[in-house]
């Protein structure tokens, strides 16, 4: 079957899952002009993923129009699911949540702070039951929400449990359609994308990419800058997730953790907390383009970009996009770190 046939097909079957729509779609491909001169490097184009749209926006939402519709069809009543204090998918989940008439429970990481800031705010403003688990330990989150979820069963309720970020094949898909739609903004500009760089911390974002990229634009390198897990063990979490993806839509590909082009370096002290580059990023952009980013996840990614342009690890003939997954309302929480 010739290569467009086949990615027509694979275009049918990804539109065959159910889905809910709550992004606002296609979301714009901006150029950075500004930007460039200031760090030099190849073509850089950034895709604004932070204007989806559902509650201040983030990247999210395209997954939860896959998770929400697999909610839907299995009747669900009460929505499940975990993050940080400042979780951007808790926040959305919420929203969303809210949107189709559902209860949500979020079991948050570690301890109550004293104040409510950033995304904790919304959390509270979208009357979502939070809960504080006390430990920042996912292996011993998950099984506590299976274990709320039966009790909420023997209570007659339906409950429905999405793991951290959305990090599941169904999620995944989101992110397979949004480089299906990157493709389609490649073409109308009349511009060949070499390089997808990306944060990626669960892994759901950057399996999508992966499928996607493969299934649709081949040539295309995605590029992920780890913002919590080290190397080995969110290849392997990428390699796993994208290939369940890809088995979801009926095709068997190969992710090879070794393969994967996944940076370490620039996580910091720890997952969601600021790095001094992150916040140079943070306040570069701002100040060339308008364009605000977030400490936990855009900042460390933009920061990882930089010191890869700076080491010539992309080609000056190259077009990159960068994908910026939102988070922006964790800068409310974060202001002592701009003082």
């Amino acid at each position: 079957m010739p290569e467009q046939r086949i990615e027509e097909a694979m275009a049918l079957t990804l539109a065959s899952f159910p889905r809910v729509r709550a992004a606002n779609l296609p979301t714009p491909l901006q150029e950075l002009t500004r930007f460039r001169k200031e760090i030099g490097g190849p073509r850089l184009f950034m895709k604004r993923d932070d204007n989806t749209g559902l509650a201040l926006g983030g990247n999210k939402a395209r997954k939860l129009e896959y998770l929400m519709a697999d909610a839907l069809a299995k009747k669900c009543d009460v929505v499940i699911t975990t993050g940080g204090p400042q979780s951007n998918h808790a926040r959305m989940v919420a929203a969303m949540a809210r949107q189709l008439g559902m209860e949500v429970i979020l079991l948050l990481t570690g301890d109550e702070p004293r104040e409510w800031k950033g995304n904790l705010l919304l959390d509270r403003i979208l009357g979502a039951q939070v809960i504080f688990a006390g430990t920042k330990d996912y292996d011993l989150i998950h099984p506590r929400m299976e274990s709320m979820a039966e009790e909420l069963r023997q209570q007659g309720r339906n409950p429905y449990v999405i793991p951290v970020g959305g990090a599941t094949p169904i999620g995944s898909l989101g992110y397979v359609q949004a480089v299906l739609e990157l493709v389609g903004q490649s073409v109308e500009a009349g511009i060949n994308f070499d390089y997808l760089v990306s944060a990626t911390g669960s892994g759901g974002t950057m399996s999508g990419m992966l499928v996607g990229a493969r299934l649709f634009a081949p040539h295309l390198k995605v590029v992920g800058i780890s913002v919590s897990r080290p190397r080995a063990a969110l290849t392997q979490r990428l390699s796993n997730i994208s290939e369940a993806t890809a088995a979801l839509l009926g095709v068997d590909l190969k992710f090879p953790p070794e393969k994967l082009a996944v940076f370490d370096e620039y996580i910091g002290e720890s997952y969601g907390v600021p790095t001094p580059e992150g916040l140079e990023a943070i306040k570069l952009l701002a100040q060339t383009e308008g364009i605000l980013l977030d400490p936990v996840y855009t900042g460390k990614a933009m920061a990882g970009y930089i010191d890869l342009v700076r080491k010539g690890y992309f080609p000056e003939t190259a077009n990159v996009v960068f994908f910026h997954t939102g988070g922006a309302p964790a800068l409310f929480a974060m202001e002592e770190y701009f003082r």
